[in-house]
């Protein structure tokens, strides 16, 4: 998870194919009013999201004989509540990175629906993983593949699960 530019579907990708797992990126969810919307600078509202929101969950709780790995934004904790309600079982990986490398990511990624313009307002929304929930942040540095082996190492240690004594639904 993360905002425009933070690696998720080059990080999200490389980890799949490391666990065997299937690779979504959700960016392929977003119903065509969104992207539309999206393309034209205009930012999306709670309500734009919900739709998507239930797609990514639904992906998610479906079967995934050998796992799934989500390349998502899920910039709010009401975001990534509303994925959990579907699939409760959801850990989130932030990828942190400095505001200043996400502009040049994005100007040098042509095709996207997101323009650099949009940046500021993901930052704005973007609300770090709370202790409560299941997952970890990483600063995304160091490349993919460095990344791919912290995230399957704190895997390994169990850093990804809900911590002890709370409930991952609780606020």
């Amino acid at each position: 998870m993360g905002v425009a530019g933070s690696g998720k579907t080059a990080v999200g990708a490389a980890l799949a194919a490391r666990l065997g797992a299937t690779f979504k990126d959700a960016d392929d969810l977003h119903p065509l009013a969104n992207v539309e919307k999206m393309t034209a600078g205009v930012p999306l509202t709670d309500e734009d999201r919900r739709p998507w929101l239930r797609l990514v969950g639904a992906e998610l709780a479906g079967e995934h004989p050998h796992g799934i790995v989500v390349a998502c934004s899920a910039l709010k904790r009401d975001y990534r509540d509303a994925i959990r309600a579907a699939a409760p079982s959801t850990r989130f990986v932030l990828l942190k990175v400095d505001p200043s490398i996400l502009k040049e990511r994005l100007v040098q990624r042509p095709g996207h629906f997101m323009p650099v313009s949009l940046l500021t307002s993901q930052l704005k929304t973007l609300e770090a993983l709370e202790t409560a929930e299941a997952g970890m942040t990483v600063t995304s540095e160091g490349g993919i593949e460095a990344l791919t082996d912290q995230i399957l190492e704190n895997l390994r240690q169990g850093h990804l699960a809900v911590p002890a004594g709370t409930d991952q639904n609780e606020r």
